[in-house]
């Protein structure tokens, strides 16, 4: 598991995730003009705590629990936020 990797996992156990998956997808992307500043991931995340938000409204918490690394480390991601109850 890559380092980023690592730290988006620790980062995201903030929002208690029941499931969390986070796929790099940074090879399909390579020679792309963003690569070189951070690499592409997917992240499908299942948390209690996306109850009664918008879809914006979770992406926005996944990006403040991800922090510095939205500008350094993560060039693109895409997002899956669900709550248990979404399954």
């Amino acid at each position: 598991m890559s380092a980023i990797i690592e730290i988006m996992r620790k980062r995201l156990t903030a929002l208690a995730p029941e499931h969390l998956d986070i796929e790099d997808d940074s090879a399909s992307h390579a020679g792309h003009a963003g690569a070189k500043s951070g690499g592409h991931y997917n992240v499908l995340i299942v948390s209690a705590c996306f109850s009664g938000k918008s879809r914006i409204e979770r992406q926005r918490m996944v990006y403040d629990a991800l922090g510095d690394l939205m500008q350094q480390g993560i060039h693109a991601l895409a997002l899956k936020t669900l709550t248990p109850d979404d399954l």
